[in-house]
């Protein structure tokens, strides 16, 4: 099975990138699953149903998320429509959608997706590691298992990689838009890289108008964030899994710049 992995995309512009090139990325790589993450997709800052149909209408199969899920109430009841909507799965059970889904692929075969969140600078939830041992016990007869990881520090990412290696597929973290250099398979055969980067503009600070983002650091003020529009870019990974061990058998990263 061949997964492919789109890292956080950030407003209009991560959305056309998106558009311009999924297609072809499906076709020529043969992709079986296509995932990507849309916690920032509307407007840098959130989702809404609008552009979590959108999303899906160009070919995504499950969209994950992290702790800017909440920023459009909008989609609050949209999950019970979408099960493939994703919300990290360690907030409470009161909270509104769910951070699993076994997933039909192309190939004929299924893959949990699970969508988990760190604790370190972020949103108080309930501990990742646990949450995950919780779901892996329910997925006995699914052998393909991918998660996004949404945290902050990179040890934090790194320690879930070593947690899960031999029990996942993949571990691949998101959130912090900028794309890390530490693409392997780990020693069990979990593919796994600490931050699979942004798509959106590059131009920019993680996403938001330099400017912006330079006042706000030399004045120590608030501002209006902003999406940039320069420089745009896709990162993703490409996850090939072995459907009848769940072991990963290679992992790439995939970089499309636009015009």
């Amino acid at each position: 099975m061949n997964i492919l992995f789109i890292g956080d995309i950030f407003s209009s512009v991560g959305r056309h990138i998106v558009a311009d090139h999924l297609a072809d990325i499906k076709e020529t790589q043969r992709i079986d699953l296509a995932i990507a993450n849309a916690e920032n997709s509307a407007g840098g800052f959130g989702v809404t149903p609008s552009v979590a149909e959108e999303l899906f209408a160009m070919g995504l199969d499950v969209l994950t998320s992290g702790n800017h899920i909440w920023d459009k109430k909008e989609i609050y009841d949209y999950f019970a429509r979408r099960p493939a909507l994703l919300r990290p799965a360690n907030y409470s059970a009161p909270a509104p959608g769910a951070g699993l889904i076994v997933a039909a692929a192309r190939n004929g075969n299924q893959c949990a997706v699970i969508n988990l969140q760190g604790r370190v600078y972020m949103p108080v939830t309930e501990d990742p590691f646990r949450k995950a041992d919780e779901i892996l016990r329910s997925l006995e007869n699914t052998k393909v298992r991918f998660v996004d990881f949404h945290a902050e520090l990179t040890s934090e990412k790194m320690a879930m990689g070593w947690y899960l290696d031999g029990r996942v597929s993949a571990v691949i973290g998101t959130h912090t838009h900028i794309p890390t250099a530490d693409t392997r398979i780990l020693p069990g055969g979990t593919a796994y890289q600490t931050d699979v980067g942004m798509t959106g503009p590059y131009d920019s600070v993680i996403g938001v108008r330099k400017d912006v983002i330079l006042e706000r650091f030399l004045t120590a003020l608030p501002v209006r964030m902003e999406p940039a529009k320069g420089g745009v870019e896709l990162h993703s990974v490409i996850v090939e899994v072995d459907d009848e061990t769940g072991r990963a058998t290679q992992i790439r990263r995939h970089t499309v710049k636009g015009d």
